[in-house]
């Protein structure tokens, strides 16, 4: 992923590793320094190390995420396209005309090939069995099978080789023969315009180019029939011309232009009896799309965990030199420059991020195909008719490289702010270990400069807010106020001036989508990073600048005069003095929990949201019909209203179907949107709800009748246009778009009149391997525009009480396979793509959780610290007669102290964040089984975080309670 960012990342990482190349080789005091440090504190630099290595882990397995989304949706164009680039399918009768019109652009030195084919809809069943196995949606070709082993390449694979079948053989490709259960030698039924004729089997061929092609299914279910079959079955089949550009699968997409300019000049007068399209590209940019933005949503998880990953090294390299502040004392007053010791810290700090680069990139590699092996059991099921996209692993060199770099680079910057940090101290006082105190021109430079920032930032909110652009609306004001935080301290304490700016920024934050509800419409993941870290950082902050209120409650357990009461006391003491440390290991702790709790409440949102978003997507209909209207035989929908179906079927509704495309009315993209267009007829679905409605319109069934009366206006659902990423609020009713019949090229311009709370009952049951968004108008409109390419194929049915919708479906599919009629469940599809959300959710749940790693680690590395730090007050205290027991118990209380109120404050903000955002983001319409809070997943997560805080604490605890006293008031370390 993001191929344009690795050769300026590897310029500035390669920058930086010289400079610092440079300062080992010219400075062997400054190398000895760092590399003695490093060997001296094994486990602390294995800690470092291993912090190092989950941050660029978390970076690789977002990168090689995205890597395996791309790939996998490419894999589409290699299954069902293979050398096809572009594909011209005829509207009328005149298909031969079309065709010979194409034919010369064989000889283009663009063109590798032109194939012609005859396909139309048909159905299977293997009845030699057991029990018979049908398969309803099949595409029955007829084509020369020696021309179609030539097309393409030369050389190349076109996916479809071999003799010709003979009168009364046919060739399957797997999926058909996996649905039918049958193999070489075994006779099917294929029905033909409704008409049964028997047919041996004579190869199956791998789903692969011209073997796996379609009219846009993902998966197409294909019978090679032998010459002459479609003409003795006395129907009309569609032709289709297939066109190969010169280049291989992906490298003729890039001709695609030129290509289809040329097409549309062939075919001149006839181009009004073709649609062109251009799959192959449409695929691809969809597999740039959707690895784009699926990798962008877990790197965003994935960024809290860095920033976890960046604290902790910033934390640490804090505690080093707070250990060595005398030492560093000593070498500045003997003339050691400040540059020098920055150098030393990042000297040290680049061979703790170099160490764990390789091993980060590695498991970053597991954490990747961990994601995909459970992805790919999520999107099997994601789509309407459960063809969802086949998830492949894959890695490019590219995202390794990036992620190697990002976590380096991440790791450098953390290091060096923080070496420049910690080298600004007054040499006296820390040779005799005082409190830092830093001199008054320093503090009138930082007056100025921060002032005259915030002032600039407070000017630039304004614009920004009334704008309600989502990421500085949240950023401009917080940082307004906390460059303010210098001035503020000139006029009052300095804790009062820190808390009443942490809790300005911790309000705004929470309280910015009340005063500007627009800011979750934008698409940008970027606004829900800035949210969750302004919120942590803020509310760590206001907590730990206010720790001695917070323990006040519990004051009289730690004043008793016994050995618990004053492992309590001890338990409290170092986190009250030592606000950064313990500050940084809450952030920690607050940014991971508060994410994992907002990912728990939005699953729990979704869940109690099951049976509503049932009910908007029914509307009383229990089943989707879809057929094929061209088939011979009895209507299904008449058969519906017979006798066999008494008692059984309650209402049939018909839909007109035509194949559009259509604008985007949220000016996303200006190329045109794939459409389901969808003809209701008048007054018969006016139970179907809508979110949003056209102002005069007062309630839904006025919807409805503005269709039948208005030719101009349709209606879409929320997810009309979308692509992937947060759901955004991109149109409303009032806003326009242009549908256009790709056939005759006729458009119309259409006003939306409402949008829907669920469109679900009017996807087709296609298996597209691209999206195609429903478009729903009067019957009557659809007609007027598409003509007779506008056909009854579907219909929602309802079914009469007590009758069971999988029951019905079953036996109506089995009573008109000749039809090819496919009947959906509508409710079974809500709860099937429901549970595979709530599974998708865990799935991030799942990654976020190394970001809890991380926080853990950091604790014990603060613990190990604590240990050293606190040797010599260890041993004064064992001499005074303290237990080892209460020593070990006061490490225990420490880390347990940390770890629950940074779970607790991030599960509350975590609450808090998720109510707003439902309450005000777009991307929870349709979502109304109200907020309920998920007390037991979020009890399960912090106990767990407890727990494993605890465990990680036991070993530095149980180094502190076996010191010697002797040896530890003598001996410093």
């Amino acid at each position: 992923m993001y191929p344009d960012l690795l050769l300026p990342l590897l310029g500035i990482l390669g920058i930086a590793l010289l400079t610092l190349l440079l300062v080992a080789a010219r400075q062997p005091v400054v190398r000895r320094l760092a590399l003695r440090q490093v060997a001296r504190r094994r486990t602390e630099a294995a800690l470092v190390i291993g912090g190092s290595v989950l941050g660029t882990a978390i970076i690789v397995g977002a990168l090689v995420v995205g890597d395996t989304l791309n790939f996998s949706v490419r894999q589409d164009a290699y299954r069902t396209l293979g050398p096809v680039d572009e594909r011209i399918v005829s509207t009328d009768t005149g298909g031969h005309d079309v065709a010979s019109r194409l034919q010369p652009l064989a000889a283009d030195p663009d063109v590798d090939g032109v194939l012609t084919a005859q396909v139309t809809q048909a159905a299977a069943v293997n009845n030699r069995g057991a029990r018979p196995v049908a398969e309803p949606r099949v595409l029955a070709w007829q084509l020369d099978l020696d021309a179609a082993g030539r097309f393409g390449t030369v050389g190349g694979d076109s996916g479809l080789r071999g003799p010709v079948p003979p009168p009364g053989q046919v060739v399957l490709n797997e999926p058909l023969a996996h649905s039918l259960r049958v193999g070489a030698g075994q006779v099917i039924t294929v029905y033909l315009y409704g008409h049964p004729v028997d047919y041996t089997v004579a190869r199956v061929v791998p789903q692969q180019g011209l073997a796996g092609t379609g009219l846009g299914g993902r998966v197409n279910r294909n019978v090679f029939l032998p010459p002459g079959a479609l003409a003795a079955a006395g129907g009309q089949a569609a032709s289709v011309t297939m066109v190969s550009n010169r280049g291989g699968v992906e490298g003729g997409e890039k001709l695609t232009d030129p290509v289809t300019a040329k097409i549309r000049t062939a075919l001149g007068p006839d181009s009004a009896r073709a649609a062109v399209d251009t799959p192959k590209h449409t695929v691809l940019q969809q597999a740039r799309e959707t690895g784009d933005a699926l990798g962008a949503l877990f790197l965003m998880i994935g960024s809290f965990s860095i920033i976890a990953g960046a604290l902790l090294l910033v934390n640490i390299f804090v505690m080093l030199a707070e250990e060595r502040k005398a030492q560093l004392g000593m070498l500045r007053a003997v003339g050691l420059k400040r540059s020098r010791l920055v150098g030393s810290f990042s000297l040290e700090g680049a061979v703790y991020a170099l160490a764990g680069a390789l091993p980060g990139v590695a498991i970053g590699l597991g954490v990747g195909w961990g994601v995909a092996v459970v992805a790919a059991q999520i999107f099997k099921s994601w789509s309407v008719d459960g063809s969802g996209l086949d998830i492949t692993f894959a890695a490019t060199p590219t995202s390794l490289l990036n992620g190697a770099a990002l976590g380096l680079a991440i790791a450098l910057a953390a290091i060096v702010a923080t070496s420049f940090r910690i080298s600004r101290f007054n040499i006296i006082a820390a040779i005799r270990d005082l409190p830092a105190d830093t001199g008054r021109r320093t503090r009138r430079r930082l007056l100025i400069v921060c002032t005259a920032l915030s002032v600039l930032c407070a000017l630039a909110a304004v614009p920004a807010i009334a704008r309600s652009q989502a990421e500085q609306t949240y950023l401009l004001p917080a940082l307004a106020v906390a460059l303010a935080v210098p001035a503020a301290r000139r006029v009052m304490p300095r804790r009062a001036a820190d808390s009443l700016a942490a809790g300005f920024v911790l309000l705004w934050t929470l309280a910015a989508s009340v005063v500007r509800p627009r800011v979750f419409d934008s698409p940008s993941m970027a606004v829900y990073v800035i949210l969750g870290s302004l919120a942590a950082f803020s509310a760590v902050v206001l907590v730990s600048e206010n720790q001695q209120a917070l323990v006040r409650p519990v004051r009289r357990l730690m004043d008793r005069p016994t050995q618990q009461g004053l492992a309590a006391r001890l338990a409290a003491a170092y986190p009250l003095a030592k606000r950064f440390r313990t500050g940084s290991t809450l952030v920690m702790y607050t940014l991971i929990t508060l994410v994992l709790v907002l990912l728990t409440q939005i699953s729990g949102i979704m869940n109690a949201s099951v049976d509503r978003a049932v009910a908007d997507a029914t509307a009383g209909y229990t089943l989707r019909l879809d057929y094929n209207p061209q088939a011979a035989g009895a209507d299904p929908l008449a058969d519906l209203g017979s006798a066999a179906y008494a008692g059984q079927v309650s209402a049939v509704t018909p839909l007109l179907n035509a194949r559009g495309q259509s604008t985007d009315p949220g000016h996303r993209t200006t190329k045109p949107l794939e459409t389901a267009v969808v003809g209701v007829p008048d007054g018969a679905v006016t139970a179907i709800t809508f979110r949003d409605r056209l102002p005069g319109l007062p309630d839904d069934p006025a919807v409805w009748t503005a269709l039948a009366t208005h030719p101009e206006y349709v209606v879409v659902d929320n997810f009309f246009g979308h692509t992937g990423g947060p759901a955004g609020k991109y149109y409303a009713p009032g806003d326009t778009l242009t549908l256009t019949d790709p056939a005759s090229g006729r458009a119309e311009q259409k006003t939306i009149a409402g949008v829907l709370n669920s469109g679900l009952a009017f996807y087709p049951a296609t298996g597209s391997s691209t999206t195609i968004y429903p478009l729903v108008e009067g019957s009557a409109s659809v007609t007027g525009q598409f003509g007779p390419q506008a056909r009854t194929a579907s219909a929602l049915v309802r079914t009469g009480q007590g009758t069971s919708p999988e029951e019905l479906a079953g036996r109506l599919q089995g009573s008109h396979l000749s039809a090819s009629l496919v009947a959906t469940p509508i409710a079974s599809d809500v709860h099937r793509l429901f549970a595979a959300n709530t599974a998708f959710f865990r799935l991030m749940q799942g990654f976020l959780a190394l970001g809890l790693g991380i926080g853990i680690t950091g604790l014990g590395v603060v613990m190990v610290r604590a240990v050293r730090e606190r040797r010599r007050t260890i041993g004064v205290l064992r001499a005074l007669g303290c237990q080892a027991r209460t020593v070990e118990r006061s490490f225990l209380w420490e880390s347990g102290f940390v770890a629950l109120e940074g779970v607790l404050l991030g599960s509350l903000l975590g609450v808090l964040t998720t109510w707003l955002m439902y309450l005000k983001s777009s991307a929870f319409a349709g979502l109304e089984g109200g907020f309920p809070i998920e007390w037991g997943p979020i009890a399960t997560l912090a106990g767990c975080t407890l727990a494993a805080s605890l465990l990680a604490a036991l070993g530095p605890a149980r180094h502190a309670a076996r010191i010697r006293p002797a040896l530890a008031v003598r001996i410093p370390d």
